[in-house]
């Protein structure tokens, strides 16, 4: 049966988990993947048995090599409870060997969330990848993790966000407890509190909606009035209204730091220790109610294939000609070819034709996929605005643009570094020339950064 993919682009939300390694951005995505009903049982890294680690050398690891792609379906639990949406989720690597995963990556996200360790607060590789993140304009929201953990602190990683990234933290939630005494976050757009409770078997599934504990209430209210004070700065209304009132609803407090997410001018920070099944909910709503839809991106620039001083320009919507980038190539054992892909314009079937505008080729698209890490679920077609994987495409590489042959359009394709390292590999047998030489091309497919030659 055809997973449902949600039409309307408004509830959609491409997304990436970035950071820095150990910083817990694997544990977290599991918990996602657990709380929107897509995984039954959580993987936990250190037992080797994550879904986004799908790869043997990352469950051996315990770090994620190559970005999955995944999709899964949200509910809002702090308010608007019946609103459904749909979050693609894009996990990239923190390790800095794969920085180019990592780029290519957030080539196609329309927003992000990035995970600090609430201890270390911001680390070298949680630097690199803002920076990089910076580069592509993507919109972030803030999630500090490992709260449970001993010596973590969360006024301290926030302080780093500001002085070492450079970045403007809109702090809307503070932790209640810290260490082993981390039991749950106060809400300061809606002044409340959710505590979790360990339930024996609960997952962190439920939590409690309760009055913020007095100790923390004086300090609540001096970090909402912040709050208030930056969100106020969104737009001229919202100036003007907090001037005569000296208080804004909780929707105008939404849609003040949305806009000023999305205008990346300011950084939603969340809390919890994704570990120990507390916080990540809260930052699910975080996720659908300021980071980006499909819709509210800029659309995307092209030109015209041969001639670059022709530009085209592609809207989020199916009535616009096919346009998709490819970001992303693995081997399936039993599909072979997968390609992963994000369309911004347009729509395509499976049996469909696309042009690959980069190598002037016509390719076929077989069968059409929205991918759950490695398990894959068939679909109709593939939308403006949505993340897919593409089976039957046989030359396709890394950074092409597939389009529309009469509509011609070439995307900006991706830029990778150059390899520092240079080694020499023989077969032990003249037998064995032809499968390395098979090997080596399926790699450096699936990898750009991944040269080979022949000497």
């Amino acid at each position: 049966m055809a997973q449902d993919v949600l039409n309307d682009l408004n509830m959609v939300r491409n997304i990436g988990i970035m950071a820095h390694i150990d910083a817990g951005k694997t544990t977290t995505t599991e918990r996602i993947l657990y709380y929107t009903g897509k995984n039954y049982k959580i993987g936990e890294t250190h037992d080797g048995a994550s879904t986004m680690d799908f790869m043997a050398q990352e469950q051996e690891r315990g770090i994620t090599i190559q970005s999955a792609a995944t999709t899964c379906f949200w509910k809002r639990q702090t308010h608007d409870v019946d609103d459904r949406y749909q979050i693609n989720i894009i996990d990239t690597p923190g390790h800095v060997d794969f920085t180019a995963e990592v780029e290519r990556s957030l080539r196609v996200l329309d927003g992000a969330v990035a995970v600090f360790d609430g201890k270390e607060g911001v680390e070298p590789q949680s630097e690199t990848v803002w920076r990089q993140a910076d580069k592509y304009s993507v919109p972030r929201i803030c999630f500090i993790n490992k709260m449970d953990k001993l010596g973590a602190d969360f006024y301290y990683s926030v302080k780093t966000i500001k002085e070492k990234l450079g970045a403007t933290p809109l702090v809307i939630q503070l932790p209640i407890g810290a260490e082993n005494d981390f039991v749950g976050v106060v809400d300061l757009i809606r002044m409340k509190a959710y505590v979790w409770n360990d339930v024996k078997d609960d997952m962190g599934a439920h939590y409690d909606t309760v009055d913020i504990p007095e100790d923390l209430q004086e300090r609540a209210e001096q970090y909402r009035a912040e709050l208030m004070d930056q969100v106020a700065e969104a737009d001229d209304e919202l100036v003007e209204k907090y001037l005569e009132t000296g208080e804004l609803t909780e929707e105008e407090m939404r849609a003040g730091i949305r806009k000023l997410t999305i205008e990346r001018k300011a950084f939603p920070v969340t809390c919890g220790s994704a570990f120990k099944d507390k916080g990540v909910q809260p930052m699910l709503d975080a996720v659908v109610d300021f980071l980006p839809s499909p819709e509210d991106v800029p659309s995307i620039k092209g030109f015209k294939p041969g001639d670059e001083s022709v530009e085209i320009d592609r809207k989020p919507v199916n009535t616009d000609p096919f346009a998709a980038l490819v970001f992303k190539i693995s081997t399936h054992p039993f599909y072979g070819k997968l390609v992963f892909v994000r369309v911004y314009s347009g729509e395509v079937k499976p049996g469909d034709s696309v042009y690959d505008s980069t190598k002037s080729k016509k390719e076929r698209v077989g069968k059409i996929f929205q991918m759950h890490a490695d398990k894959e679920n068939p679909v109709d077609s593939a939308e403006a605005g949505n993340i897919y994987t593409f089976v039957g495409l046989k030359n396709v590489s890394t950074g092409d643009t597939l389009c529309d042959e009469k509509n011609p359009i070439s995307l900006e394709s991706m830029t990778f570094p150059d390899p520092v390292i240079e080694v020499a590999v023989e077969p032990k047998t003249k037998a064995d020339q032809e499968k390395m030489s098979l090997a080596l091309a399926k790699l450096s497919d699936e990898d750009p950064t991944f040269q080979v030659k022949t000497d």
